[in-house]
């Protein structure tokens, strides 16, 4: 086969991944919280299993960035994954006692925690430095189309059959997902290139957390994220407990509350190349992490069912660049030093202490005040997240000296489902 054509299809099954992986890499994803409190568990309890998840995944995700800067199996790195994550789900659904939800929850943190620095070391191999910005856009495109179409799809099939619909459809997304996986031509991707070497800056880079310490834009980064993080994870939970009670419908309700963020995500995917390229990675930040403080403001104030909408498109506007900006920052501050994948991974780490902090602070809030306490609280934290930025608004997201190129794939427009030939 023709190399370009070798390529062409790998990008194509690059996107396909992403389409399908949206929801196989998470199991229950958004969907375990409204299932889990229509059958009697409390904010409380739904708060310690997301922090034990999140404190596991946390441990495990610098080791396994390392392995992937490491492995030439990076295909591997998200098969696996996917597997185990949907057998855990199907435990949870089948049983959900403690043994189900701490144990497969646990388990779904820990393997789930490769696929991040897997899928963007992937990226960066097939694709490489220059083009890789515009590639994380078409990722985050296709990732955020499945989850939508993945939601509908759950809405329907537990409207016509229930739990049984809800469980063909995990199974039908793992089995795509691998073979999307297998399609990828393993010979196209540049492992040097995925580790951050397209060049070398002749200076041996660091291992492990060490990366952290190395660079003072990432350290600013990883701080910045953790706040941003710590007020935004649990708010999307707590509106999908919510109105999963109030309505008793937790799949149907998660399934349209999360769909909204869904739908605003795939918006600023498409968006984020011009944006970059317009006004700079620096205030693609910055509005991502001022959406925050709006959102918990709206969704703290207003108690019906009509606030999801704005409190939804928010998270999609704040989430949804972070999650395009967050890898692109990484790559740049981290070019040469050929641990662009742990350093990203340690990157997270950070921030899934913030993330995985909220969860028990916004259940035990939630106990003491209500929903609207922990909206206000969790919201206002964001504050703390763009202060910290302004301070340091170079290092954390450099510029780039040919960034009208390399955001945009080298043109004036974002191609969402062709690569480079």
């Amino acid at each position: 086969m023709p190399a370009s054509l070798a390529k062409d299809r790998s990008l194509l099954a690059l996107a396909v991944l992403n389409f399908f992986l949206a929801d196989a890499r998470d199991g229950l994803g958004p969907f375990l919280d409204g299932f889990l409190a229509t059958r009697g568990w409390s904010p409380m309890a739904l708060g310690l299993v997301a922090t034990i998840g999140g404190v596991l995944g946390m441990v495990a995700t610098p080791f396994f960035g390392a392995w992937v800067d490491a492995t030439h199996r990076k295909r591997t790195l998200i098969i696996l994954p996917v597997l185990l994550v949907t057998a855990a789900a199907l435990w949870t659904l089948a049983s959900p006692g403690n043994a189900a939800v701490f144990g497969g929850q646990s388990a779904t943190a820990i393997v789930g925690a490769v696929v991040g620095p897997a899928l963007m070391g992937l990226t960066l191999g097939l694709v490489g430095e220059r083009r890789f910005p515009g590639q994380v856009s078409r990722n985050e495109f296709w990732n955020h189309a499945g989850n939508v179409a993945s939601l509908a799809g759950v809405y329907l099939a537990s409207l016509a059959f229930g739990l049984k619909g809800v469980i063909a459809m995990m199974v039908m997304t793992a089995t795509a997902t691998i073979l999307a996986v297998l399609a990828v031509d393993p010979r196209g991707i540049d492992h040097e290139a995925a580790r951050g070497l397209a060049h070398d800056d002749g200076a041996p880079g660091p291992s492990g957390f060490s990366v952290l310490f190395a660079k003072k834009g990432l350290v600013l980064l990883a701080v910045v994220l953790m706040v941003f993080h710590f007020g935004n994870a649990p708010i999307s939970r707590l509106i999908a407990q919510d109105f999963s009670i109030q309505l008793g419908t937790p799949f149907r309700t998660t399934a349209v509350t999360t769909g909204v963020s869904q739908l605003s995500m795939i918006a600023m995917a498409l968006a984020a190349p011009l944006m970059i390229r317009r006004f700079g990675l620096g205030t693609v930040f910055i509005i991502a992490l001022s959406a925050l403080p709006v959102r918990g403001l709206i969704a703290g104030t207003f108690t019906s069912f009509a606030a999801i909408f704005p409190v939804q498109i928010l998270d999609g506007v704040g989430a949804g660049l972070i999650g395009i900006a967050t890898p692109i920052a990484a790559e740049r501050i981290l070019s040469g030093t050929g641990r662009f994948n742990v350093g990203l991974a340690a990157v997270m780490t950070v921030q899934g202490i913030g993330a995985s902090l909220s969860n028990i602070v916004a259940g035990w809030l939630t106990d003491l005040g209500g929903y609207s306490l922990a909206y206000f609280v969790h919201g206002g934290v964001a504050l703390f997240a763009v202060a910290i930025f302004c301070t340091a608004f170079g290092s954390i997201a450099p510029s780039q000296a040919d960034e009208d190129d390399t955001s945009v794939n080298g043109s004036n427009r974002v191609d969402l489902t062709e690569g480079e030939g």
